[in-house]
């Protein structure tokens, strides 16, 4: 196998199935079916897979096309291994609504925290106010 220098290399991995973190935090799962000098992608059969605790949940997405910025990892699905996992699998309502719970429950914590910190006479930037860079 030769050198190929940037996403090259990626050619010999067409037509197999792929687990892509993207920047936002969704983790989609499908076929690579192309990719360009600038890391954009086209899955097809694509599914998002949410995860909660010990528990996941796969939304059909069908062809997704990503822009190569927003991806972080992008890994092979060993086929053989897939099906081992610890994880049990379960209705996308069902996932859906432990997400929203979760994500409440770390809303609320996040809260108490400020809370805490301000009783203390400290303060925490909101987010949304920091300057990018």
């Amino acid at each position: 196998m030769n050198y190929m220098p940037g996403t090259a290399s990626l050619i010999e991995d067409i037509d197999k199935k792929h687990l892509v973190l993207l920047r936002d935090g969704r983790t989609l799962i499908g076929f690579l079916r192309s990719i360009d000098q600038f890391a954009n992608l086209v899955l097809h059969q694509t599914v998002e897979r949410i995860h909660v605790g010990k528990k996941y949940g796969d939304i059909p997405r069908g062809i997704f096309v990503v822009r190569g910025e927003n991806v972080v990892l992008l890994g092979e699905i060993d086929l053989e291994k897939e099906s081992d996992t610890p994880l049990q699998q379960v209705s996308i309502e069902e996932i859906l609504e432990e997400q929203r719970v979760e994500q409440q429950t770390k809303l609320e914590n996040e809260k108490l925290k400020v809370q805490a910190l301000k009783d203390r006479g400290l303060s925490v930037p909101r987010a949304d106010t920091l300057d990018e860079y």
